[in-house]
């Protein structure tokens, strides 16, 4: 399961974020694949797990439990980042996706933010898909419901983000202790092949440029570098 953390202030919004992944699925680092939008490439199906877009909205895409990979006669999950970015804000994301028929997918969970707006949707394999919008705060969505402390890793670990300052975040990223289903950062070597292949920190600030680092490994292992765009200027 991938994780992500995200603060909600009155200075913008903060982004922390793991993905879990089969560690021999391909995958490339965040470029400019698609026009006006920066993210990571599934290189299996082409689409994007975190990506931004020239307005300063970041999309992200999480399974739900039980469901990696893909299935025969369902959409490629991936797309659906892609698919909100094409919007300017957060709210115009999630209007533009809120009549998608969900059981084109696998189940899932979509995470939408910008400087001033998160908003978390899920897609549970039919109907159509359920906005929330996450108020002020730090929230972590992983494969169920947002901030559900049922969740051990989500028990174990928002706590601490919610804690710290963003300066931290990355360690936090490379925490790879506790219990299995505890770790926000899992050992592919002790998972049978799965576990955490990138990592992503993102700051959404309401003055100011997005700024990017990427971890293109494990992130207690790989160093975070800046992700930057092709000299163009924010819209």
């Amino acid at each position: 399961m991938c994780s992500i953390i995200l603060r909600l202030s009155d200075t913008g919004v903060e982004i922390a974020a793991n993905r879990d992944e089969m560690a021999a699925r391909a995958w490339e680092p965040p470029a400019e694949y698609w026009p006006g939008i920066l993210g990571g490439r599934d290189t299996l199906a082409g689409g994007t797990w975190l990506a931004l877009n020239r307005h300063g909205v970041m999309a992200a895409l999480l399974n739900r439990e039980g469901t990696l990979g893909p299935a025969a006669g369902k959409r490629s999950r991936g797309d659906l980042p892609l698919r909100a970015l094409a919007a300017s804000t957060t709210t115009a994301a999630a209007e533009s996706l809120a009549g998608l028929d969900a059981s084109d997918y696998r189940p899932f969970n979509l995470v939408l933010a910008d400087a001033t707006t998160i908003i978390f949707l899920r897609g549970l394999g039919d109907g159509t898909l359920q906005p929330r919008a996450l108020g002020p705060g730090t929230h972590m969505v992983t494969a169920g419901e947002p901030d559900d402390a049922t969740l051990p890793r989500i028990a174990r670990h928002l706590p601490r983000f919610a804690a710290a300052p963003f300066a931290l975040w990355g360690a936090l990223l490379a925490d790879s202790s506790g219990a299995r289903l505890e770790k926000l950062n899992i050992p592919a070597a002790e998972n049978h092949g799965f576990g955490t292949v990138c990592a992503t920190l993102l700051t959404l600030p309401r003055t100011g440029a997005p700024a990017q680092t990427f971890a293109a490994g494990p992130p207690d292992i790989a160093p975070f570098h800046p992700v930057v765009w092709s000299p163009r200027t924010w819209i």
